[in-house]
């Protein structure tokens, strides 16, 4: 596995364990986070796309105990430019939208505080389970800017779009069991079983047939952006083409035989 500055990569079970390691920082976005983070989903992507379905599941998360990312690294956004904010918040977009295209769900397991940019990553993920001690934010507006890796419009998605107008423009700050409450966190749980929850999910998604929830995840995401019944033809469209896959016949060949399936991604 290829060698990065800012990330630690490791292989669990099933699952990838992705982590942002700048503690000293509080994990913050700059460009060579961006660069890396964009590098490992791609060739995630790419050894999915090969046949190699060994993990089943992304986990994002921060070093240390303070912080899944605290936001956006000030430092390196001071003297920006407008050309290089508009970069920079294209790279931004990009890892969000490779993400949402990964075939496997990601996790973000928020451990900290999840601020600016590090709440929009966490919203470009499937799944987000929150520590109990977690925060999150899109505080953007007291540097005098907004949301520019997705914020404005993932949130709205995620919780409607007065609360997200109320969060964007005032700066607030909220706590897990209110992130939990209006559908931004999907899970709050204790510190220390924060990553062996994420592991859960991603033992129990092993077990489903891969290709089913390939598409499944696949459906919902590009569905939301659809008229209804587009979205409905979308779904008939993929349920029936996995009636022309193996695993298909296995799942439900395995369920009359009363057996566990053993599924192939085929």
């Amino acid at each position: 596995m290829a060698d990065y500055e800012t990330l630690e990569i490791e292989d669990r079970g099933a699952a990838r364990i992705v982590r942002i390691n700048r503690p000293k920082a509080l994990n913050a976005l700059n460009p060579q986070v961006i660069a890396e983070l964009s590098r490992v989903l791609e060739a995630l992507g790419q050894q999915i796309e090969a046949g190699d379905w060994s993990i089943r599941g992304l986990i994002l998360t921060g070093a240390g105990d303070k912080a899944f990312v605290a936001g956006a690294d000030i430092s390196a956004m001071v003297d920006m430019g407008r050309d290089e904010a508009m970069s920079f918040a294209s790279a931004g977009h990009a890892v969000g939208e490779m993400l949402a295209n990964l075939p496997i769900p990601a996790i973000a397991a928020v451990n900290g505080f999840a601020l600016g940019g590090g709440c929009e990553l966490a919203m470009a993920c499937d799944f987000i389970v929150a520590s109990a001690k977690a925060k999150f934010g899109q505080p953007e507006v007291k540097l005098a800017v907004i949301p520019g890796f997705g914020g404005t419009q993932r949130l709205t998605r995620r919780v409607g779009l007065a609360r997200s107008i109320e969060l964007c423009v005032t700066g607030e700050m909220i706590r897990a069991d209110e992130a939990l409450r209006i559908g931004l966190a999907n899970r709050v749980v204790a510190p220390e079983e924060l990553l062996d929850t994420c592991l859960g999910i991603v033992e129990t998604v092993a077990k489903m047939g891969p290709l089913a929830v390939a598409e499944a995840k696949r459906v919902l995401h590009q569905g939301a952006e659809l008229p209804l019944e587009a979205a409905n033809q979308l779904e008939v469209e993929a349920f029936s083409g996995l009636f022309e896959t193996a695993d298909q016949a296995e799942g439900m060949r395995a369920f009359l035989d009363k057996r566990a399936a053993q599924f192939s991604a085929k």
